[in-house]
């Protein structure tokens, strides 16, 4: 294990509340890093666990940057951290534009700046994946309405609206934030085009019903060390969002040749999801993910442990990592995010249906997703007897969040 003056590294992991957070703080705390958990909230789950060794409260980073960015210098000059985990690109955006600040200080486990512009810019994904044969979506980029009116004679109804990026940091304002949005007539896409227009350009693509799935990489260099992939089985909002239940797969050889083939141009080094979706014998790159995953999680449950390897990676270097290549790893488990899964259930059984082109599952489907919640085979991204507090913690936070919910719809 590697050592810095005899004692462990110490490793700061920030967004410390997430589960893909948690993740990490567990997994580098049983390899006996010395483990820094940081977010904003002072309340956040990731504080409970056992493995947190020293916990840090910092400013919120989407609404002050430059502060965020100055407590995390003095921070870990204070604590000598020797590497920062980012969890989210709420966190990736602002260190990285300081990264030069963090030199000799410590490391960042952030992509370079051309790549993270790549990845996070999806109009830039979309023409890199189209030059390597990577099949994408039918896509056109607009800026206004009337553009987009015109383009969906071709694409036809019902159309994804993505904005071409999903985070924008402004100088003195904080980040601002983008969601994936649908339309399935004239009337919807004049609504939704007009609260993006002139904030930001849109891709407008062709919809495509069907399945996803992830394959999430460790990189160096562009040549990859470590491979995974998983099945989305339940998602929220049903649209299309976070996975809240999925599955582990054997590494589809064309999905996998994708995504090497795109991180391998871009020489990447780091942590990636490359996601797809996936229609009969039809598959479509959505997007890319340039850091940690929300389904981190299974992962580390099915036995690759990326955040141990992403540790070695940057402290020791790639000849350190013993390479998981091969779906050596267990296949077919199942893991969820209990809040996110108990919100698709609630939103299956109250029978709501957002768009006309999107099956509602059935009710059925619900009840029975409720009843596998007491299967022992199956995992949770936080529940767990070895690091109980977190996922006991969460227990009340979700009722809060489902009794508000229910409180608003009535």
């Amino acid at each position: 294990m590697p050592e810095t003056n005899g004692a462990m590294p110490k490793i700061m992991v920030t967004d410390a509340g997430r589960g893909s957070a948690i993740a990490i703080i567990r997994s580098l705390g049983r390899k006996g890093y010395r483990i820094v958990a940081a977010d904003s909230d002072s309340q956040n789950l990731g504080f409970r666990s056992r493995f947190a060794h020293e916990k840090v409260v910092y400013p919120a980073p989407e609404l002050q940057p430059h502060e965020f960015v100055n407590f995390m210098l003095e921070t870990v000059t204070e604590k000598g951290v020797d590497l920062i985990v980012p969890a989210t690109d709420l966190v990736v955006h602002p260190l990285a534009r300081a990264r030069r600040e963090f030199e000799g200080k410590t490391r960042l486990a952030i992509a370079r700046d051309e790549l993270l512009e790549i990845v996070t810019d999806k109009d830039k994904t979309v023409e890199l994946a189209k030059r390597l044969g990577v099949p994408v979506p039918q896509t056109y980029t607009v800026t206004t309405t009337d553009e987009a009116l015109n383009r969906t004679e071709e694409l036809g109804w019902p159309v994804v609206l993505k904005p071409h990026i999903s985070r924008l940091l402004h100088d003195g304002r904080g980040i601002e934030k983008f969601s994936v949005t649908y339309a399935e007539n004239a009337k919807d896409l004049r609504h939704k085009m007009k609260v993006l227009e002139g904030r930001c350009s849109v891709l407008l693509q062709r919809y495509l019903d069907g399945v996803g799935y992830g394959i999430e990489l460790l990189m160096k260099d562009g040549e990859p060390i470590a491979a995974f992939e998983h099945k989305r089985l339940r998602e929220i909002p049903i649209t299309g969002g976070p996975s809240a239940y999925r599955e582990s797969v054997k590494l589809h050889e064309d999905l996998y040749d994708y995504s090497v083939r795109i991180l391998r141009e871009l020489r990447w080094t780091g942590l990636a999801m490359v996601e797809f979706k996936v229609a009969g014998a039809q598959a479509e790159l959505m997007e890319i993910n340039g850091r940690v995953w929300g389904s981190l999680p299974l992962a580390v449950a099915s036995g690759v442990d990326f955040p141990a390897m992403l540790a070695e990676l940057h402290l020791n270097g790639a000849e350190s990592i013993v390479p998981n290549l091969n779906s050596n790893y267990r296949i077919g488990l199942r893991c969820r995010d209990l809040g996110r899964d108990l919100m698709w259930m609630y939103s299956v059984l109250s029978g709501r249906q957002k768009y006309s082109f999107l099956k509602m599952p059935a009710r059925k489907e619900a009840v029975m997703a409720f009843m596998s919640l007491f299967n022992p085979h199956n995992k949770f991204d936080l529940l767990c007897l070895e690091d109980p507090l977190p996922g006991i913690a969460e227990l009340p936070r979700i009722y809060t969040k489902f009794r508000r919910k229910i409180n608003n719809s009535q």
